[in-house]
């Protein structure tokens, strides 16, 4: 058996098929295209993933990873907890930059939806994804920029619950980017649980 093209790791291929399905949807994912994209025959993804199940559940896998990774690495870039909340959620959309990368996506999210094997592994990303978002809120109250005893759960499935809904919204409206019409809706999911600004007493007062 021969063995793996040089300088093209497993990584590389799961970056490709999300680059592929957002560019042609589920419908258009084959072996053979994520192959073009990275210079391979569909035989070399079948020795390393199985089949285009295989493919997906390997990809599935990696975000869940990838989620888990992200608050560290994004806490260590940004000065608050909210603003590294901000820039978690812009980065998950970042692949679906149009409102036609959008459907694709959305195309596979239903295909999930209906398939057993799918499921599970998107569930498990989903999972990923609400553990990293309550961990910047849970580090927001920690850091007084939320109020104490914020329920970080739920917040989390609200957050989640807004990031789907916003972006549905914009891929019909299809006014600015998704960025930008996110950014305004995480404020307000966040706004009720800011904790209030310190007080400083005034000359007058003091």
């Amino acid at each position: 058996m021969a063995g793996r093209p040089r300088g093209i790791d497993d990584l590389a291929i799961l970056r490709a098929t999300a680059e592929v399905i957002g560019r042609v949807g589920p419908a258009g994912l084959t072996l053979a295209a994520v192959g073009r994209e990275v210079g391979l025959v569909p035989g070399t993804l079948v020795q390393r993933f199985g089949s285009k199940s295989g493919l997906l559940a390997a990809l599935a896998r990696q975000s869940a990873k990838d989620a888990d990774a992200m608050p560290e690495r994004l806490r260590g870039d940004h000065e608050t907890a909210l603003d590294a909340l901000a820039a978690l959620v812009t980065e998950w959309l970042a692949p679906m930059d149009t409102p036609e990368r959008f459907a694709n996506h959305l195309g596979l999210l239903c295909a999930d939806l209906t398939d057993p094997q799918l499921h599970e592994h998107a569930l498990t990303a989903h999972r990923a994804q609400h553990r990293a978002v309550e961990r910047l809120l849970a580090d927001a109250v920690a850091a007084g920029e939320l109020r104490a005893g914020t329920d970080t759960a739920a917040l989390a499935g609200s957050v989640q619950a807004m990031t789907a809904g916003a972006g549905l919204v914009w891929a019909l409206e299809r006014s600015g980017t998704l960025a930008e019409r996110i950014a305004p809706e995480l404020r307000t999911v966040l706004a009720a649980h800011l904790a209030p600004a310190p007080h400083h007493d005034t000359p007058e007062e003091a």
